[in-house]
């Protein structure tokens, strides 16, 4: 993980779909921390990013009758992530 700035970061790593591995950047902004109401401790992220599906081997598509493509070179990720901190 690596800070841009105040609470933006960038996470990179592996991703493998299909026994295909990429390295993929995603931007994570950090939400905040507090305490549930059991007194564990809690921080939130905001994770997104786009990967291009066709680099792991994704490539069935379709067209509409009216032209349109059924499902998109780029898809998005978004992700809400929770963590604990462990006693």
């Amino acid at each position: 993980m690596e800070k841009v700035n105040n609470d933006n970061y960038k996470i990179t790593g592996d991703l493998t779909i299909k026994g295909i591995t990429e390295q993929v950047t995603l931007k994570a902004e950090f939400g905040g921390i507090m305490s549930d109401f059991y007194g564990n401790i809690k921080a939130g992220f905001d994770i997104s990013g786009k990967i291009n599906r066709h680099n792991f081997g994704l490539t069935w598509g379709a067209i509409t009758d009216a032209g349109g493509v059924v499902v998109s070179d780029e898809v998005r990720l978004a992700f809400n992530i929770q963590v604990s901190k462990q006693a």
